[in-house]
């Protein structure tokens, strides 16, 4: 574990989510997850959280790991199909994860949603936050479609609105 990373987390807190995803951009973010999911009959979730704290940041808990229990803590695994996706960002890393449920993961596969989250650090790299989120949520809602179309009425399982924690 790294003194700088410690100290990014410690500094960088609620204040800088807070700047960089103001309501109005979390209500955009909402409203693509929204439109995403009108293609696809997969559940989509963003998770935000600006750093971690206490125990997690001390045992040195990598974004990955960190995306693996919100996405339980949520329970995202938790739908009808097996097809439910997180979209997480840990913002003092700068590190998107996404976490598919199984029935989703086997079809798309790792490596499409690390190119996705490369993608994503790509524009958070060149200051284009909300670009950056609402982009990987199209990828993954192009990604949904293709393998999940929509079949029948499929109900909206999980919110869509933003999570920041």
């Amino acid at each position: 574990m790294s003194i700088g990373r410690i100290a990014r987390h410690l500094v960088q807190h609620h204040w800088w989510v807070k700047r960089i995803f103001p309501p109005d951009v979390l209500n955009r973010i909402e409203q693509a997850i929204r439109q995403g999911e009108a293609t696809h009959c997969g559940q989509v979730r963003f998770v935000v959280e600006g750093a971690l704290d206490g125990a997690p940041l001390f045992r040195n808990q990598q974004a990955r790991s960190r995306a693996l229990d919100v996405f339980s803590h949520l329970r995202i695994w938790d739908t009808a199909h097996n097809n439910g996706v997180l979209i997480y960002l840990l913002l003092a890393d700068r590190d998107f994860e996404i976490v598919a449920d199984r029935g989703i993961d086997a079809q798309v596969g790792a490596e499409r949603w690390e190119q996705i989250c490369r993608a994503m650090e790509a524009e958070f790299r060149s200051g284009q936050f909300e670009r950056g989120v609402i982009g990987g949520i199209e990828a993954v809602s192009r990604e949904l479609a293709r393998h999940f179309p929509p079949s029948g009425p499929h109900p909206n399982e999980l919110p869509d609105k933003p999570v920041v924690m």
